[in-house]
């Protein structure tokens, strides 16, 4: 009990909570590690379409937009994990107001119940429930530092709950049946997302198999018949098709990225 009431306070010391969750920036290694692991990639493509040394380290220079592509996954893998952290800290937290507790209490009940799910000290709600119990150890107001951490987190569930939460603070609302209809709502709309997903789960494979399988047939065609495939890698109308193929190819994964992806 007392080793678990240190690991809070440790969290409420941190400095690090104030995390712009629409802003990732990678450090120099990994931004290098991700060009260069595009570049790889690139290269191989480029170099069974087209069978040119120059041409295929010419459209590695592609690689140089992987980085900004992969930050704009990993935020959005960040704030989903979020919203999920934040869903449960409700859950907790709605707990803690059933049984009569005042919300700073409760908060501190949300952090040490969320320690045993989210043993990782760096998981991002642990930093932010950190941050809020330190301000509010600095007289800030639990509103503000709510509002404080919506305006980071720049999600629509919890501005809307902070929003609610504050406008019940100010006017002696019912805080238990915020906390309990937001994190209903919340658990709803993953519990829908997670449905889509499945759905989609067989059409995502599917293109993903789809975006490799032309690569496949191009490299099948040039090992089984390399006679065949000769004029393709050695006039001029050949490395035009193959151009325009490989543009189709990079279109068709855009169109299809984005049709994968549904909000709920």
């Amino acid at each position: 009990m007392f080793g678990k009431k240190k690991e809070v306070e440790e969290i409420i010391e941190r400095e690090d909570g104030l995390t712009d969750y629409d802003v990732y920036i990678m450090g120099g290694t990994e931004k290098i590690v991700n060009i260069i692991l595009a570049a790889v990639v690139l290269f191989t493509v480029g170099y069974i379409f087209y069978h040119s040394i120059p041409l295929s380290a010419l459209l590695m220079l592609f690689a140089l937009k992987w980085p900004k592509i992969r930050t704009r996954q990993i935020i959005e893998k960040r704030k989903g994990q979020l919203t999920l952290q934040f869903k449960d800290m409700l859950y907790s937290l709605a707990s803690a107001l059933s049984v009569g507790k005042s919300v700073e209490i409760g908060i501190q009940d949300a952090l040490k119940d969320l320690m045993v799910i989210y043993p990782d000290p760096q998981t991002d709600i642990l930093l932010e429930l950190g941050y809020i119990l330190r301000g509010i150890g600095m007289n800030c107001t639990v509103e503000s530092m709510f509002s404080q951490f919506a305006e980071r987190a720049h999600l629509e569930d919890i501005d809307n709950f902070v929003d609610i939460f504050v406008t019940c603070k100010r006017t002696g609302g019912d805080l238990m049946e915020v906390m309990r209809s937001t994190s209903n709502t919340i658990g709803e709309k993953i519990e829908v997302k997670h449905e889509i997903e499945t759905t989609i789960s067989g059409k995502k494979y599917e293109f993903n198999l789809m975006m490799v399988l032309p690569v496949v047939m191009v490299l099948f065609l040039t090992l089984t018949s390399g006679d065949y495939m000769k004029p393709v890698f050695t006039t001029i109308v050949g490395k035009i098709a193959m151009t325009v193929a490989i543009a189709i190819f990079g279109l068709s994964y855009l169109v299809g990225s984005k049709v994968m992806k549904i909000t709920v």
